[in-house]
């Protein structure tokens, strides 16, 4: 199995090669913090990092498969990878039906693709990004996938170039307002999950939080809100 990944999806690849016993090779940008680093490698995978960017991974990671013939997980933009993200959806939705708006970071799109996929209209997926890493909200924009500034304290989970096709195709049906927040928001989001709730966050995982926290987002009068905090691939000592 071969991915290119920020660090997140690369654990999560890893980990799962590892429980079915075949070999894994991930690809990462020479951005990705060493916790996340030491993660994959704690799970077995062979680790190749270079690039600026998780695109120049990607492409690295895409030549390197064409002459292995290992299967590609994409981190965002493949059916099963969405499908499995949506499974998040279904898990919230079981547990907090109550909720109408639900924010999520964005960085290629594959949770919020299936997290929206899942839910349809019957809740609002609010989409939350970067200002450094505005994908989502240029391709929404601009009416199709197009290129994107990468960078910011979220680049190494949030920074891919672009959104994937398919995550746009569900999220021009499904998901309505995408919101842009600065770097200073994301950094205050990430302490406060640590002083008031004692969770470690990377500042990918507190981006959505960021958006609420700041007044990006405002609920309507009567609205029942989920945040969804993903990412703790980080160096603890960093929140100090």
């Amino acid at each position: 199995m071969i991915a290119a990944s920020g660090g997140n999806h690369g654990a999560a690849v890893a980990y799962a090669a590892r429980a079915l016993g075949v070999k894994a090779e991930i690809f990462v940008p020479e951005i990705t913090g060493p916790a996340k680093l030491a993660r994959i490698r704690a799970y077995g995978a062979t680790l190749v990092q270079g690039g600026a960017t998780y695109n120049e991974a990607r492409d690295a990671s895409e030549s390197r498969a064409a002459g292995t013939g290992a299967l590609i997980v994409h981190a965002y933009d493949q059916p099963e990878v969405l499908a499995g993200q949506g499974t998040l959806a279904m898990e919230l939705e079981e547990d907090a039906p109550e909720l109408t708006h639900i924010l999520v970071a964005t960085g290629g799109g594959g949770l919020i693709g299936g997290m929206a996929a899942w839910y349809g209209e019957r809740a609002e997926v609010v989409s939350v990004e970067p200002e450094g890493c505005p994908t989502l909200f240029t391709a929404l924009r601009e009416g199709a996938p197009v290129p994107a500034p990468v960078g910011g304290v979220a680049a190494d989970s949030l920074g891919a170039r672009q959104v994937g096709g398919l995550m746009f195709e569900v999220a021009r049906r499904n998901i309505g307002t995408a919101l842009l927040v600065p770097d200073a928001a994301i950094l205050a989001a990430q302490k406060a999950l640590w002083d008031v709730c004692r969770l470690v966050a990377e500042p990918g995982g507190a981006t959505a939080l960021a958006a609420l926290l700041c007044g990006a987002f405002v609920p309507p009068p009567g609205a029942r809100v989920g945040v969804v905090v993903c990412g703790a691939n980080t160096d603890p000592a960093s929140l100090a």
